[in-house]
């Protein structure tokens, strides 16, 4: 065994060793140790020990990674506590241990350097060959209890999950207890003696509680994870295969081009009608349950697939809070509405392609939940739609490290759900809580309805998304969606069916005179009266409409559809409209007589002025509405006296994007030539200080500092060796108690005082010196 010492100047001085590329990579790897620019090497290596850096360096370990810490913890614990050694260990110690662990499992020797070197170059672990050690607080990363890897008694996976099923409460509230506080507990039921019945040794007997002596048991790291809902460790130190599923990439770029076909179509319906009638934001944000049932009704789609659009919609600009124009013609109005913003008119007249980048770009970055929406929150309530609720910091990411496992197979390969989130487990340890199998499915669900994966797997405009190659992106899911069609088959029942995606200018114009009826691999249309005098009153003229589908229909033209044209436009029109503020026209006195004598020329004030001419104050939209819903056909038109379109394009509100509607902001990485300039001014400011005779705080022992105390404690609760320590209370009073330290952590130490039998909790400040009881 190595009898190397901690370098005088510990951490900091092993950091002023670095060569300047080692640390330009160890802020590269860790950016949050840039900000605020440290001033010193000593300053830089107690960021590198707190905890919240360590843990965010820890995120990307895999299980292999995380096995040699918890290694590395166990036998510098013995070396610690048994031989009286510095807490270092060589590189060949590290190897012979590491095998020692996976038993007969093969241990790869260039895995464990490639481990230790990740380790070195995040800072998590420091030294040379000869002396390697672990930064303080490094257990704090593991994703487990230290040592739960070298449990031999662990039970299977399974025969736990039949254990826990097979408890009754009184167990199971134990070990709730157990799992939530400390998971060592002192009781008399551990005696030998103790009837059978009583809930200590009928969890003893299940394997679910471990003996310590005849007043201590221990909660397994293993059960603990379970009956807190999280899974148990992967002990496994290869990674997992990812079984997949080859397919040709043209049938996953093309299942992946429906879907966004789909989701364009849905989300113009959904702008429509918000257009059309805003919806009132809630006075606590968000969209309520009420108003998302109203557009989902009126865009015909089903609500937990609208909650996801209109979350996409906002994150992209396309749907915004705020004061529509137009306001919505209604008798309460509100402070705020959702409407579509004056983004929309330019996305809409972009080519497809770029319309769905636009939307998978805004959902990649949204930091938004939204299948919770409708779920029942804390209080019992529906979480709202575009509410504060669903706001996650870590989504974005999430969607990242899931799409990789994807992105990581080569093009036209598939993977199951259940197998990706096997990888992630293993690869993401740390990850556990926040990639549950619920999240990864959510997550892999929404890439699909998105085009960005198709049959399970990524799709070529997916994976130049997630490289952040925009144009590369439109450019392949332009070649993947079907190529657009201009023509259309008129059936005599009066539907227009096209085959296939329709062309801009054509979709424009027969959108202009039939509804949509269905949508899919083929699309349905119907013609009726009123959507004829619809696209009359939109300015199209009835030649316009028989030209329309003798030139674009490959079936024959129903002659009852050139009757319904002609009759239609034999009796529009006759009433016209212009702005005097507004006037009416008509070239039958008669019509124009009885106009005047129905209630809607009150109700605008209408005024002849010859025979075939009245005047009117209202403005020229509310004469054509209220003549129409009188039961007349005007139509508006121009100062040439052609017929114009006057239909609104609906309310717009002009806003700025949600600071909430990306992902969250994080310490940015600086540029090579950034983190140079920082590598040497911290060594000039290490140089001044040695010029000026600063004090350097020692880790060797010669001062004692609250590092150290933290360490020793840390050190105390993994090797179960109890301490005495010196705390002063609040009064300022010292006193000494003999405890065992069971935790450590949030600047407090949980320990269990045998003069109380109870645990208590000291505030680590207030801790003056510890030494391990012999």
């Amino acid at each position: 065994m190595t009898d190397a010492r901690i370098p005088a100047g510990g951490l900091a001085e092993w950091l002023a060793g670095r060569s300047d590329d080692e640390l330009v990579e160890l802020l590269r790897r860790r950016p949050d140790l840039t900000v605020p620019l440290p001033p010193s090497m000593s300053v830089l290596a107690q960021r590198m020990e707190q905890r919240a850096s360590l843990a965010r360096a820890a995120d990307e370990f895999d299980t292999f990674t995380f096995a040699v810490i918890d290694t590395m913890l166990a036998e510098l614990d013995d070396l610690v506590f048994g031989n009286g050694r510095d807490g270092a260990l060589s590189r060949t110690q590290v190897h012979k241990f590491v095998a020692d662990r996976a038993g007969k499992a093969t241990v790869d020797r260039a895995a464990v350097d490639a481990a230790l070197d990740e380790l070195l170059a995040s800072g998590v672990a420091w030294g040379d060959d000869a002396a390697l050690r672990l930064t303080t607080g490094a257990e704090s990363v593991l994703p487990w209890p230290a040592g739960s890897l070298a449990a031999d008694d662990a039970l299977p996976e399974d025969t736990l999950a039949a254990a826990l099923a097979a408890i009754g409460e009184p167990e199971r509230q134990l070990l709730e207890r157990l799992a939530h506080t400390a998971p060592i507990g002192r009781t008399r039921d551990a005696a030998p003696d103790t009837p059978p019945d009583r809930p200590v040794p009928k969890l003893l007997a299940a394997g679910l509680l471990r003996k310590l002596d005849d007043q201590t048991v221990e909660l397994p790291a293993q059960v603990a994870r379970m009956v807190r809902g999280l899974p148990p460790v992967h002990a496994a130190l290869a990674p997992p295969g990812l079984p997949t599923v080859e397919r040709p990439t043209r049938d996953i770029d093309g299942a992946a081009a429906g879907e966004v076909l789909e989701l364009l179509r849905q989300c113009t319906d959904v702008l429509h009608v918000l257009g059309e009638t805003p919806a009132p934001v809630l006075k606590t944000g968000g969209m309520g349950v009420r108003e998302l049932r109203r557009v989902a009704k009126q865009a015909g789609i089903d609500e937990a697939r609208l909650g996801l659009l209109v979350e996409i919609l906002a994150a992209a600009n396309l749907l915004g809070r705020g004061t529509p124009d137009p306001l919505p013609d209604t008798v309460d109005l509100h402070d705020d509405y959702w409407a579509p913003t004056v983004a929309v008119d330019g996305w809409l007249d972009a080519p497809t392609a770029h319309q769905w980048h636009v939307l998978a770009k805004a959902w990649l970055e949204m930091a938004r939940l939204a299948w919770l929406i409708g779920m029942r929150d804390r209080s019992e309530k529906p979480v709202a739609a575009l509410s504060d609720e669903l706001y996650s910091p870590t989504v974005a990411a999430n969607r990242r490290i899931v799409l990789e496992q994807l992105a990581a197979l080569a093009p036209g390969h598939t993977a199951a759900p259940a197998d990706v989130i096997a990888a992630l487990s293993w690869q993401r340890p740390r990850w556990s809580g926040r990639l549950r199998g619920n999240m990864v499915e959510r997550i892999l669900d929404e890439a699909a309805a998105l085009g960005v994966t198709g049959r399970g797997g990524l799709s070529s405009p997916g994976r130049a998304l997630l490289a952040g190659e925009s144009d590369a992106a439109e450019k392949a899911m332009a070649k993947a969606l079907p190529t657009p069609v201009d023509y259309v088959l008129v059936q005599a029942d009066l539907t227009v069916v096209a085959p296939g995606p329709l062309t801009p200018e054509l979709k424009h114009r027969v959108e202009q005179v039939a509804d949509l009826e269905s949508a899919g691999g083929a699309t349905v249309y119907r013609i009726g009266e009123t959507t004829v005098r619809r696209a009359l009153d939109g300015g199209v003229t009835a030649a316009a409409l028989h030209e329309l589908f003798a030139t674009h229909s490959t079936t024959p033209v129903p002659q009852a559809l050139t009757y319904l044209i002609d009759d239609v436009a034999r009796r529009h029109g006759r009433l016209r409209a212009g702005v005097a503020r507004s006037f009416l026209r008509c070239d039958d006195p008669a019509q124009l007589a009885e106009v005047l004598k129905s209630p809607a020329a009150a109700d605008l004030a209408l005024r002849a002025i010859a025979p075939t001419v009245a005047i009117s104050q209202a403005p020229l939209s509310e004469v054509l509405d209220t003549l129409r819903g009188a039961g007349f056909t005007p139509a508006g038109e121009d100062s040439g006296g052609h017929i114009v379109d006057l239909h609104a394009r609906g309310a717009r509100i002009i806003t700025r994007r949600s600071p909430r509607g990306g992902a969250p902001r994080l310490p940015g990485i600086a540029s090579p030539e950034q983190l140079r300039h920082l590598v040497a001014e911290l060594r000039a400011n290490d140089r001044a200080g040695r010029t000026q005779g600063g004090n350097v705080i020692r880790a060797d022992g010669s001062k004692v500092t609250g590092a150290a105390i933290v360490a020793l404690l840390q050190l105390a609760a993994r090797g179960r060796r109890q301490v005495t320590l010196t705390y002063v209370d609040a009064q300022g009073v010292a006193s000494q108690r003999v405890v065992d330290p069971v935790r450590v952590a949030a600047g407090q130490l949980d320990a269990f005082d045998s003069a109380t039998g109870s645990l208590r909790y000291f505030s680590l400040h207030r801790i003056v010196s510890v030494n391990i009881v012999e």
